[in-house]
């Protein structure tokens, strides 16, 4: 059995936690909401981006999000993902909202040549996989060395 010092401790922290918590986000339903306001917020959607000798690869959380809901288009030498969260039933009153809902949107610049038309994406499980891959030109190439 836990001592009343350890529960008492437990239970500050947990204030402290919600308090700190509370002060580095803005919490919506506290001060005001966004649904319904003139113009919604669009999210930066928060990405990982990593190279292979071949290709980058970008990943996107989209819980909820619909394929038919999401735009990629590559332009130029950016890749742009836009599409929009679903919003709360109309009936819904929030006591607390942390999930982002509305317009998200993403561009991503390439510095190098990739190849467009060969772009893949997949969408499995909310994870959205963009496989961008690289112009030949600029893939690595082993060298060997020579000994003489």
């Amino acid at each position: 059995m836990r001592s009343n010092a350890y529960q008492q401790m437990v239970r500050d922290f947990m204030v402290m936690a919600d308090r700190l918590n509370r002060q580095a986000t803005y919490d919506y339903a506290r001060n005001g909401g966004h649904a319904g306001a003139p113009e919604q917020p669009t999210l930066h959607l928060p990405v990982d981006v990593y190279a292979t000798d071949d290709a980058f690869v970008v990943h996107a959380y989209l819980p909820g999000v619909s394929s038919e809901n999401v735009e990629i288009v590559f332009e130029g030498e950016a890749l742009t993902i836009r599409g929009r969260f679903a919003p709360l039933p109309e009936e819904a009153r929030l006591i607390r909202s942390e999930l982002f809902h509305g317009r998200f949107e993403r561009r991503i610049t390439f510095q190098v040549p990739v190849d467009a038309d060969s772009i893949a994406a997949d969408y499995n499980n909310g994870l959205l996989t963009l496989r961008v891959p690289k112009v030949e030109a600029i893939k690595p190439k082993q060298i060997k060395v020579q000994v003489r």
